[in-house]
């Protein structure tokens, strides 16, 4: 794994500002190890979501985690207003940093993801290839839920 500091400024679109990173990169697989910064707009898909709530203010990011595809990211993210209320859910298009976005992303060069759907969610869920050319790793399978 090769770790990558970056800094978003204001303005930019937080999802597709990490999104960029692979592409940037010529990389087909990273992970958010850390994240923290502000918005002044959130657009998180809450749990049982199916359309993104949008919110405007000045928000803290209290975390972000999660997955990088060159199609597509998984990314959760949790913050707080001025009053300290907290709500989290998944990172969507449209969350625009405030004033800074501190980021360390792991980059996999020896990975491959990518997002497909999963006929048993019904959602694009992450595959997980190794690269052509790299040393084959058995992968763990762990039991499927009845």
């Amino acid at each position: 794994m090769r770790v990558v500091p970056i800094r978003l400024g204001p303005g930019t679109d937080l999802r597709l500002g990490l999104e960029q990173l692979l592409v940037d990169r010529d990389e087909q697989a990273g992970c958010v190890i850390s994240g923290i910064g502000s918005l002044s707009t959130a657009c998180l898909r809450l749990a049982g979501g199916l359309e993104p709530t949008r919110m405007s203010g000045e928000f803290e990011i209290l975390s972000l985690a999660g997955t990088l595809a060159l199609n597509g990211a998984h990314l959760h993210l949790s913050i707080a207003d001025g009053q300290g209320l907290v709500i989290g859910g998944h990172l969507c298009v449209g969350s625009l940093v405030r004033t800074t976005a501190e980021l360390v992303v792991g980059v996999l060069p020896d990975w491959s993801f990518r997002r497909e759907i999963d006929p048993a969610t019904g959602f694009r869920e992450l595959q997980i290839r190794q690269r052509q050319g790299m040393e084959p790793v058995d992968l763990p399978s762990l039991p499927s839920s009845p």
